[in-house]
């Protein structure tokens, strides 16, 4: 590769890399809205009522952080906060399934 093909190749990966965090997003916050469905389709018991409940306030967090995102670190507390919630609800379909 020439010189100038390398340097067109790392310019484009550095112009690309920041909308790669804005479409994990929606993918990461899709994830926990599905597993937050599932655990709400099962037997919700007192053990697994706050898990769902805090689920979905990180949930809405998330949502927050990535509509409102202005830098890559809002997408990032976004896919965070979004992986958080999944994990809760995870939790709670857990502890349904004995």
């Amino acid at each position: 590769m020439t010189r100038i093909g390398i340097v067109l190749t790392l310019t484009l990966l550095v112009a690309i890399a920041p909308m790669a965090w804005a479409f994990t997003c929606p993918v990461v916050i899709k994830q926990a809205e599905d597993l937050i469905k599932k655990a709400e389709s099962g037997k919700v018991t007192p053990d697994t009522k706050p898990l769902i409940e805090e689920a979905k306030k990180l949930l809405a967090e998330a949502k927050g952080h990535h509509d409102n995102a202005k830098t890559k670190r809002d997408h990032g507390d976004a896919v965070r906060k979004a992986k958080t919630a999944a994990a809760f609800a995870e939790e709670a379909i857990t502890l349904q399934n004995p």
